[in-house]
């Protein structure tokens, strides 16, 4: 567990604070009257008028308008006066109106010294005569039956915009003002971020580990330290903190003077390990479009390939590899176009799906269960050689049901990956993303589908990843819902390279299952998610594949309220609680236990920031939001961050962050013009829009990422070098 910053930063309170973007959308309800203005008294706006102390540059109200006005003119708008304004206000009165609606009529303008106004609303000026250069034409006549009049105001500028003497105001290079030791202006963007790396804490156990279950709060499940479960009267993370001036709570899992503890509990003592045992399942598309030929280059010369051509030698080798290397991995192939087949293997001959079949999602999923497991790819080799060789062109594309099957059939043995290539959308009942256009509501259906089935994956300990050709349209933003659930990657490749693409997506071995999140928090704080679930969270993360790191954001449940409450104690514990299983079956929890102190200098947090670990949670942050269809909101919260990067290296000169921040800019570019993944061009309508496939295989690269595969030349320094 590693944090952005050594403190814990509480902002000072302000009346206002900016509402995060990882919030759901407000939704705004227009009312339905508007409310009426509050009425201003008259003798305020323009003082007592008299028949002495009118001047010529002083509009007569008892006297009608000599010029008629134009009824072609476009309206002006009209002028509103300030108590220090040099201008003279007067009222204006229709002669065509009765006493009670006069004082509705009246209405104020302003007259610039050395200038006239007549009558019809037009000002005069000696050198051009019923024009002004800042002054627009006359307003239209008011109709006498209206009583309200809508309020127009006009800025003057104290010189033209087009003077060449005109200075204007002054430019400010920065968005920021210099940063310096002495920083204490409020951060923008939010540094209270939590990395957690589970590839680190799954693997690395050392071998030590406490039997059976820890002892845990009846109310939030946070473990409590075995020495004090007896003397702590109440939980340090379920006790509320007063604000009315009472003392803050003092629990002796904070007084520890430790400031790290961690420890690790086997949850299943009595249970024997398992040898690790995988299966791997190829779901390839057969329909008619994958007869598409591509030109490539061989030794013999320019041939042209089929689409499947392509798909067989990259399985065939892949498998060839695995035979090698990979003793206990067996293999499955599931082929669909307007049927599916699971291909048989030594005894076990092929089952074939169809027709009324295919639209039973809990049948194709118990069939693909109830298949036989094939053995070790070194004794079925030729079997599955022959079968892949098998593989013919022409029908529909059965994904949906294909992709159940194949689910159904990993999930006898957890910790097996699933690997569906296709070329094109699918198009039959159960999962169609093709009549999108046609029926919103078969698209509906289709995205729930995706995602129970994703979900399903996940509680069995599958990955599922997805992989199509460069120059297609498969709905990547709907089908990636598998590999977005389970882990797994989302991948487009050409023909050519479909080898490298399959081995990438193979080589990378699931290291744990089931696994759960879940980050306990003092009440006084809460995670800054899409739903601000609260102190306690819990996160469902499924499989953990190497290098998986997830990012949380934390921050003060209410600024004005707890800010004080929270400097006052100095310091706050933080629970983290990581519950996997193993991948010889174990069930395993391990409880991170971390003493943060309490900050409000923005100089010690500058100082202290690790700008990977922020950039890395903006990223994710971003793309979750993109994928989710908020695209706006998406890159509201990476510009927020990013102001905070860029005052972190302002703040830190000569520490080499200025080197690799362009780069961190630059792998942010996508974010920045989202909108140029999207369906369409118009960018007023970003979060109706859908993505295409490049772009939606971009952003679930984004959302699991890691410090690794989007930090340029791989490094930060971390808490322990600083």
């Amino acid at each position: 567990m590693e944090f952005a910053c050594k403190h814990v930063y509480v902002p000072p309170p302000i009346e206002k604070p900016k509402r995060s973007a990882l919030l759901p959308p407000v939704k705004k309800v227009r009312p339905r009257t508007p409310p009426p203005p509050p009425p201003t008294p008259l003798k305020e706006l323009v003082g007592p008028l008299s028949a002495s102390s009118a001047s010529p540059n002083t509009l007569q109200v008892d006297q009608p308008p000599h010029h008629p006005r134009p009824r072609s003119a476009p309206p002006s708008p009209r002028l509103r006066s300030s108590p220090s304004s040099p201008w003279a206000v007067e009222p204006r009165v229709s002669p065509g109106l009765a006493k009670g609606q006069q004082g509705q009529e009246e209405r104020y303008c302003s007259v610039l010294p050395g200038h006239e106004v007549d009558q019809t609303r037009r000002f005069c000026s000696p050198d051009h005569p019923r024009t002004h250069p800042l002054i627009g034409p006359p307003l239209p006549p008011r109709p006498a039956f209206l009583t309200k009049f809508p309020e127009y105001t006009e800025v003057f500028p104290s010189t033209s915009p087009l003077s060449p003497n005109s200075e204007g105001p002054p430019r400010t290079p920065c968005p920021f003002p210099p940063s310096g030791p002495t920083d204490k202006q409020p951060l923008p963007g939010n540094p209270n971020v939590m990395l957690i790396d589970l590839d680190k804490i799954v693997t690395d156990t050392n071998n030590r580990f406490i039997d059976g279950e820890p002892p845990a709060c009846p109310a939030c499940d946070s473990v409590l330290d075995t020495c004090y479960d007896n003397v702590v009267g109440s939980c340090y993370f379920c006790q509320s903190w007063e604000t009315s001036g009472a003392d803050p709570p003092i629990s002796q899992l904070c007084s520890s003077s430790a400031p790290y503890e961690d420890s690790l509990f086997l949850l299943t003592p009595d249970q024997e390990a398992q040898v690790p045992d995988t299966l791997l399942v190829f779901c390839i598309d057969i329909s008619g479009s994958m007869s598409i030929t591509s030109r490539v280059q061989e030794t013999d010369g320019l041939v042209y390939k089929s689409r499947l051509e392509f798909v067989q030698e990259a399985l065939l080798q892949c498998v060839r590899d695995l035979s090698r290397t990979e003793h206990n991995t067996r293999v499955a192939l599931v082929s669909f176009n307007n049927e599916v087949t699971m291909h048989g293997h030594t005894n076990v001959i092929s089952w074939r799906i169809g027709g009324d079949d295919l639209i039973e999602g809990e049948f194709l999923k118990n069939a693909g269960l109830t298949f036989p497991t094939p053995p070790l790819i070194s004794e079925a080799w030729d079997g599955f050689q022959a079968e892949i060789y098998g593989l013919q062109e022409g029908g529909a594309t059965a994904l949906g049901p294909a992709a159940a099957v194949a689910i159904g059939m990993a999930s006898q043995l957890p910790g097996s990956k699933v690997l569906i290539c296709t070329d094109g959308r699918a198009n039959t009942d159960l999962g169609d993303l093709e009549a999108e256009d046609k029926d919103s509501c078969t698209l509906i259906s289709s995205t729930i589908f995706y995602k129970d089935l994703g979900e399903y994956a996940a509680s069995k300990g599958v990955t599922v990843s997805v992989m199509s050709f460069e120059g297609t349209d498969c709905r990547l933003d709907e089908l990636g819902r598998l590999a977005d659930c389970t882990g797994g990657e989302v991948v487009i490749s050409s023909p050519e390279k479909l080898y490298s693409a399959f081995h990438r997506v193979i080589e990378n071995r699931t290291k744990a299952t089931h696994c759960t999140v879940t980050l306990l928090l003092p009440t006084t704080l809460c995670v800054k998610g899409e739903r601000e679930m609260g102190h306690c969270v819990v996160r469902k993360v499924g499989n953990v594949m190497p290098h998986t790191e997830l990012t949380l954001q934390f921050g003060l449940r209410d600024q004005k309220e707890h800010s004080q409450v929270l400097l006052s104690t100095g310091s706050v514990c933080i629970q983290l609680q990581v519950k996997y299983r193993t991948r010889d079956g174990l069930r395993m929890l391990r409880v991170i236990t971390m003493h943060k102190e309490v900050t409000s200098n923005s100089s010690l947090v500058l100082s202290s920031l690790s700008l990977s670990v922020l950039h890395l949670n903006s990223i994710q942050n971003s793309a979750a939001l993109a994928l989710r269809g908020r695209l706006r909101d998406a890159q509201k919260e990476q510009e927020t961050q990013a102001e905070l990067i860029q005052r972190a290296v302002e703040f830190q000169q000569n520490s080499g962050y200025e080197l690799i921040y362009p780069e961190w800019v630059k792998a942010m570019n996508p974010l920045n013009n989202i909108y140029n993944y999207t369906r369409g061009n118009p960018v007023s309508s970003l979060n109706s829009k859908s993505l295409t496939d490049k772009g939606a295989a971009l952003l679930f690269g984004l959302k699991h990422g890691n410090r690794m595969s989007i930090t340029p030349r791989g490094g930060d320094r971390t808490l322990s070098d600083q």
